[in-house]
């Protein structure tokens, strides 16, 4: 108690300052009409700023959600794109029945909303890290895409965390890839050069497409379902032993901006995975005898 009597007086006279300067302020603005409407016009500035401030945090706040729905619908569009283009090809008299088998293909996919948490395009073997793993169902040798097309495939997975490695890795492994509504396929190669673009080998000669065509992936793999954007043509060239066609491809996904992706979970990934393991240990048995 005499601490704060000492304190109080011998700063008695600030306090009785600013207590003055406060009645003097409500006594000009209040009794002045000049003064109090350049006050008004302040403070209706100051607090539009606030609110300005406010709405901005909250807009920041509230943008990773809408981005992670926007990547999500974005790829749920793809794939029922990509099946409705198969149902207008293939259709048949019973089209209840195909609509069906349809439906059921798509129903085998769940994509797991992830952030990119970290990322390279400058470098031959680019990583990317992503905030999901194995108690959010993410396992190895999963897709991963985002809502413009193809990003890459799980490594290594943690509890929490995941390594995807990219397109642009040249240690990646060849996606399997196909000219849209043709259904010629070929391998996806990205050669440590322009992070937007990569080369689908290994199309036939007797191929047929033409500069901008888009490139899907076909569907060949346990890893992606068919249909999931790659890029665009921009230019066919000759292998080196002429037997086929190496396509320079504009990738849609743009690596150097990658912020939301989903990991394509699979359930029948790991029974096709399971047969193929079955199916090479069968041949290495046999080679052997």
């Amino acid at each position: 108690m005499r601490n704060l009597l000492d304190f109080l007086k011998t700063y008695h006279h600030w306090f009785i300052f600013i207590f003055l300067e406060i009645i003097s302020g409500v006594l000009l603005f209040q009794y002045n009409s000049y003064h109090g409407s350049v006050w008004l016009s302040s403070s209706n500035v100051v607090v539009g700023k606030i609110y300005e401030w406010e709405s901005d945090l909250l807009s920041y706040l509230t943008y990773g959600k809408a981005n992670e729905a926007l990547t999500l619908r974005n790829y749920y569009l793809e794939r029922q794109n990509d099946q409705l283009r198969r149902l207008y090809r293939e259709a048949t008299r019973d089209t209840s029945a195909q609509e069906r088998k349809e439906l059921e293909f798509l129903s085998q996919f769940n994509p797991i909303p992830a952030k990119v948490v970290d990322n390279s395009v400058s470098k031959p073997d680019n990583l990317i890290t992503i905030d999901k793993g194995r108690a959010d169902g993410v396992e190895a040798d999963m897709g991963v895409a985002c809502g413009n097309g193809v990003v890459g495939v799980v490594s290594l997975v943690s509890d929490h965390y995941a390594v995807v490695v990219p397109v642009l890795n040249t240690g990646a492994s060849s996606i399997s890839c196909a000219v849209r509504n043709t259904g010629y396929f070929g391998y996806l190669h990205w050669y440590g050069e322009d992070p937007a673009v990569a080369y689908v080998e290994d199309i036939p000669r007797h191929a047929k497409f033409k500069i901008g065509d888009w490139v899907v992936t076909s569907g060949y793999s346990s890893i992606f379902p068919s249909g999931v954007l790659v890029g665009k043509i921009e230019q066919a060239y000759n292998s080196r032993d002429g037997l086929s066609f190496k396509l320079k491809v504009r990738l849609s996904t743009d690596f150097s901006c990658l912020r939301d992706v989903c990991v394509i979970s699979d359930k029948s990934i790991a029974e096709r995975a399971a047969l193929l393991q079955a199916a090479r240990d069968s041949i290495i048995v046999v080679n052997r005898e």
